[in-house]
């Protein structure tokens, strides 16, 4: 049976190399993203790389409940299932609690832990039904560290791994895996114009490779969580 993927924000750093991941092994691939080229681009680069992989998109913003709400209309009348979801969408926004926006707040909550939330609300029936599934979701070395000038992205992510450890409870019974992700500074958009080497941060295709890892055990097993630094420690 064809196993299908679904990957958030699929167009870019860790989403984009999870993808590549797994469709290195043959799996579907539905995600999204704000970018309706972008996810053109995608589509075409790994049909054309893993022939055996379909890749299939909405441009959505998950911040936005409408937004959401139609792409998981978009999954289910796609009508397959869905195997593996990777909560992987996000937003950083620099600044102190006591100085930043207070639309930083809510923004980021919207972005980071309510677009989690819905998403896997909306698709978790399925797996509870079947009995089978696992669920990733990205959260980070600011979900368990608290970083100056980090804010509201820390109290979003330390809000993200706590829905992780709660699914974990509920769904173990059911037989779905659940692993919360937490990478430290990994090479991507985000770093952007940072005058530091590459090699001072993760590669994604660190993290997607051991996300795969965590998900290729046998059903007896699961990785709760993954912590991942870079070699020289935090930024």
């Amino acid at each position: 049976m064809q196993k299908y993927i679904l990957v958030t924000g699929g167009t870019k750093g860790i989403g984009r190399a999870v993808i590549e991941q797994f469709a290195k092994e043959g799996y579907h691939i539905i995600t999204c993203s704000r970018n309706e080229k972008d996810l053109q681009k995608l589509k075409l680069e790994i049909e054309q790389a893993y022939t055996f992989s379909k890749v299939f998109y909405r441009e959505t913003d998950l911040s936005d409940r409408k937004s959401l709400k139609l792409f998981l209309g978009y999954v289910r009348e796609l009508n397959v299932r869905v195997d593996v979801l990777v909560n992987n969408s996000g937003l950083f926004i620099p600044g102190k609690i006591t100085e930043e926006d207070e639309e930083a707040l809510p923004y980021m909550i919207q972005t980071n832990l309510y677009s989690a939330y819905f998403l896997t609300k909306g698709l978790v029936p399925d797996m509870i039904k079947r009995r089978s599934g696992h669920i990733f979701t990205l959260c980070s070395t600011a979900s368990i560290t608290p970083y100056i000038n980090g804010g509201s992205y820390c109290i979003s992510k330390f809000a993200l791994y706590g829905m992780t450890k709660v699914l974990r409870e509920e769904l173990k019974e059911h037989n779905v895996r659940v692993t919360a992700i937490l990478p430290g500074a990994t090479l991507t958009a985000s770093w952007d114009g940072v005058d530091l080497p590459p090699e001072r941060f993760i590669k994604p295709e660190d993290v997607a490779m051991a996300m795969f890892n965590a998900y290729a055990l046998s059903e007896n097993s699961v990785v709760e969580e993954l912590l991942i630094r870079p070699q020289l420690g935090d930024l």
